[in-house]
């Protein structure tokens, strides 16, 4: 599948995050697609993909390649919702001046660079070029075992049991088709994280997962906390694991049209930076928390189960 194409309303962009595939939004775009055009496509490299073009793979070249699609379609902006790898781009998307809301899963870049919580990152996923290599060569009944799915289902979700048997099956095959694995490896050892947090205008919302054991909350998110404006909307998908859309569907798709519906009929989000960011206008849910006056960012979650 090169791109998810349905719908019609707002415009809405979908990414997926590192070696997965526009096919883990299906339910979620399902849902979605009776109030918005959904548009999920393949990131370079990735299941379905436009392939890669070197050794080296990084952020910038990604968004490089939805803006050409975005263009293609005749979207100026839209709303984009992308998980791990994919919230990395929708960063760099929203600070080009592409999104008119961004709504962050589990995102990926929360680090900095180098750092510790780069390396053991790049580490966890460094350890599955082994198993990817191994599962391209053995036939269907070991690729997709009970074990193999345990695996991916351990790694992906807090709930395995909440995950359909085929969006397994989907998942580990875009695992196993995904060149880009080693070029954004190789890439990620360069990369920083998205820049200038505390200045983007867009309007965020962020969805912390609280099982994710890819990039957990504590670590990885901690960044994002300290430095999104005092508007952003952050909350902990409570029992949700790396990739929540497997598990709990109902709920991001909620979570994502209730970001949209806030800032429905927006047209560019102002690339510009905001001259004091600390006085931004906090949402109305942000107000509620008490916003950055609390000592510890992630008092300023809610929790969505």
């Amino acid at each position: 599948m090169k791109a998810l194409h349905t719908g019609s309303g707002e415009p809405l962009l979908l990414l997926h995050g590192f070696m997965m595939s526009p096919r883990c939004w299906e339910p979620v775009a399902a849902r979605l697609s009776q109030e918005c055009e959904v548009f999920a496509p393949a990131l370079i490299g990735h299941w379905g993909g436009p392939a890669p073009a070197g050794r080296y793979l990084d952020v910038a070249a990604l968004a490089d390649e939805i803006e050409n699609q975005l263009d293609e379609l005749g979207w100026r902006t839209c709303h984009i919702a992308g998980n791990s790898l994919g919230a990395w781009v929708g960063f760099e998307l929203a600070h080009r001046g592409r999104a008119r809301s961004l709504t962050a899963i589990a995102p990926a870049g929360g680090w900095g660079c180098p750092s510790l919580l780069q390396l053991r990152v790049g580490l966890k996923f460094l350890a599955l070029v082994p198993i990817v290599a191994l599962g391209k060569r053995v036939g269907p009944a070991l690729r997709f075992s009970g074990p193999a799915r345990r695996f991916a289902l351990a790694a992906l979700a807090g709930n395995p049991a909440a995950v359909p048997a085929p969006e397994v099956t989907t998942a580990i095959t875009a695992a196993l088709h995904c060149p880009a694995m080693l070029p954004l490896l190789i890439g990620g050892l360069r990369m920083p994280g998205p820049h200038d947090l505390p200045r983007l205008k867009t309007p965020v919302r962020l969805l912390i997962c609280e099982r994710d054991k890819i990039t957990p909350h504590l670590a990885y998110a901690e960044r994002f906390l300290r430095e999104l404006p005092d508007s952003a909307d952050l909350i902990l998908v409570h029992g949700a694991g790396h990739v929540p859309m497997l598990e709990a569907p109902d709920t991001i798709a909620t979570l994502i049209s209730e970001h949209i519906h806030t800032h429905a009929g927006s047209d560019r989000a102002d690339p510009r930076p905001a001259e004091d960011p600390g006085q931004a206008a906090a949402s109305p849910d942000a107000a509620h928390e008490g916003g950055r006056g609390l000592t510890s960012p992630l008092a300023r979650k809610k929790v969505a189960r």
